[in-house]
């Protein structure tokens, strides 16, 4: 079956096959490194994150542009995640792959999403810090930090069925663009193979949580601090967590069940038909 496609990189049938020794290796990863690299994944959606919303803070852009062109830029989180190496939640939710497939343990899989999701959440927390630090968001008469209150602000009304499936949506991109980029074999296809996936959720407003552990610590901060004035769009604690916990929920949903479990079923279930 690989074959009739002709493809040069790897079949998607192949990708199935990777999707499970990369989870069985990440499975396995010991805990230190493995904290460290989902802090490094944390702070490089925050970078990606940052870039977002310097674009979305241009008030000459069209609402068309400013989405498509912040969701360009917001690539550069999971490019460094992929290339750089880094263990990021989201896209670990495909490692339920080599769960289902019995490679590894139920232990072993929520061990590695706990422990990646607490860590992505102190290194997007610890970019949101050094960026605040930074005096970044003063850039463009501080209409940056403006943006960042507009964002959490956005995110805080959307309604509990709307954080879920956004979430949702978000991770079924996300999970197609890291699978997609075990097809490649040069950096360069593992780049675009993120840029379409990646630009398409921004763009479309679907939420990833770890990416809001990051926007809603730098608003916090703006907040706290009396950066700009922020009128009636206050933030708190509570909106943060619960915005994140409704988002990680349909994170799991998308990216471990629409895409991991769906693939398990086409690809492993019955290897004899492929």
């Amino acid at each position: 079956m690989d074959d009739i496609f002709g493809f040069s990189a790897y079949s998607p049938a192949q990708i199935a096959v990777k999707v499970d020794e990369v989870g069985v290796r990440k499975a396995k990863i010991a805990f230190i490194p493995l904290v460290m690299l989902g802090v490094l994944a944390g702070a490089f959606i925050g970078l990606g994150g940052m870039l977002y919303v310097l674009v979305k803070s241009d008030p000459t852009l069209s609402f068309a542009s400013a989405q498509l062109l912040g969701g360009l830029a917001f690539c550069l989180g999971l490019i460094l995640v992929v290339v750089a190496g880094a263990e990021l939640f989201t896209g670990n939710n495909l490692i339920v792959m080599a769960w289902a497939d019995k490679k590894i343990s139920l232990y072993d899989l929520l061990r590695n999403w706990l422990v990646v999701c607490i860590a992505n959440f102190i290194g997007a927390i610890g970019m949101a810090v050094l960026v605040f630090l930074s005096g970044h968001l003063l850039m463009n008469d501080g209409a940056i930090a403006e943006q960042y209150i507009n964002i959490a602000a956005a995110k805080t009304g959307l309604s509990t069925t709307e954080a879920i499936f956004r979430g949702v949506l978000c991770n079924i991109l996300v999970c197609m663009a890291v699978w997609m980029t075990l097809a490649g074999k040069t950096v360069t296809d593992k780049i675009i193979a993120i840029i379409f996936p990646i630009t398409g959720f921004v763009a479309a407003g679907f939420e990833h949580s770890v990416a809001n552990m990051y926007f809603y610590p730098v608003t916090l901060l703006i907040q706290y601090f009396a950066v700009v004035e922020i009128g009636s769009n206050v933030i708190s604690i509570y909106d943060f967590m619960k915005n994140v916990l409704l988002v990680i929920c349909g994170n799991l949903m998308g990216g471990g069940v629409f895409v991991g479990l769906v693939y398990h079923l086409i690809y492993q279930r019955n290897k004899e038909v492929n």
